[in-house]
């Protein structure tokens, strides 16, 4: 028993003088001015927030699509600083004028009991930002589903993509292209992406040419980007799906029409034919692989009629649509 105590003391002591140095830091914070503490917290706060944003890719908008989601992005982060800014003003307002030096010691604050001019304020202002932030979003939003109006007269080239775990496979059914892991697309052209999935669901993002999508096992959505300028951009799953999930991206070249030709060119006269036993075999592989480039597709041996809208159909092409009994189940666990 009295070596358990002997053994407590040394830590006692610590605690004892890690109390005394910070009742001495506290003791000088006290004897700042309360400008001068409030200056040092707004410089670091400055400080912080000196980050370059220039690598943050959803800040750096290479297509209007991107370019639409950014402004909505500082649209909504200014509105969300104003609100701070507002609060954190009334916050210290509150703070300074009923402080207890600058108060009676009998002081007691008047009680106001269902004031309708306060609860009218207090309600209506959150409805107003609520609105403010809205309105932008759902017209951004709607938007989405559009060509941009920069490229409305140019034909938009569709590209199926395919995800699988944990790969991504790029379908051109003009060209009569397939690749895995890596897209080319031409610039200034806007570019239709149907999605679906092999598997299990993922999530289709480009962060500098536009937000992200979902792809999902016998259903088909649509996404459309267009990319302004040359360049690589990273393309990657924003949903977790398994232990792949973390390098499961692929590159987006966005290149001039005449070097996108050139290439579509270069594939067709030395990429080996895309066989049925080739697609199969590619979708079995749960794993990570590398690129690969294909002559022809594997569109002809699935149904790639468009499922993202549902008004027009008729009840016996739902049921098909819906029809699992093809799907492969043996990368899923179906145990308890």
């Amino acid at each position: 028993m009295l070596r358990r105590v002997k053994g407590y003391i040394p830590i006692v002591f610590n605690l004892i003088q890690n109390l005394q140095k910070w009742k001495e830091r506290k003791s000088v914070l006290r004897k700042l001015p309360w400008k001068l503490t409030m200056l040092l917290l707004l410089s670091s706060l400055f400080l912080l927030s000196g980050c370059s944003t220039s690598k943050i890719a959803v800040l750096n908008p290479q297509g209007p699509v991107a370019e639409r989601q950014y402004h909505l992005i500082v649209y909504s982060t200014i509105l969300m600083a104003i609100v701070f800014v507002v609060v954190l003003a009334l916050f210290f307002y509150m703070v300074f004028k009923y402080r207890e030096s600058n108060l009676p010691a009998d002081y007691k604050p008047k009680q106001i009991h269902g004031n309708k001019l306060l609860e009218t304020i207090w309600t209506i202002i959150p409805i107003i930002i609520i609105i403010a932030i809205a309105i932008p979003t759902v017209k951004a939003n709607s938007d989405l589903e559009k060509v941009p109006k920069e490229s409305a007269s140019k034909k938009p080239l569709t590209i199926y993509v395919t995800s699988a775990d944990w790969k991504w496979i790029f379908s051109y059914p003009e060209q009569g292209i397939e690749t895995v892991n890596y897209v080319n697309i031409p610039t200034n052209r806007p570019i239709k992406f149907e999605l679906t999935s092999a598997d299990t669901m993922a999530s289709f993002w480009v962060p500098e040419l536009g937000g992200q999508k979902y792809t999902m096992a016998n259903m088909t959505m649509q996404l459309i980007l267009q990319a302004d300028h040359p360049g690589s951009y990273t393309g990657r799953n924003a949903n977790f799906n398994g232990e792949g999930f973390a390098h499961m991206d692929f590159e987006v070249q966005a290149q001039k029409q005449s070097d996108f030709n050139n290439w579509v060119k270069d594939v067709k006269g030395s990429a080996p034919k895309m066989k049925k036993s080739d697609y199969e075999k590619l979708i079995k592989v749960s794993g990570l692989v590398g690129r690969q480039t294909y002559v022809g597709t594997h569109l002809k041996w699935i149904d790639t009629t468009p499922q993202h809208s549902y008004g027009a159909e008729d009840q016996s092409k739902k049921n098909s649509r819906h029809d699992m009994s093809n799907m492969d189940m043996s990368n899923m666990n179906m145990g308890n």
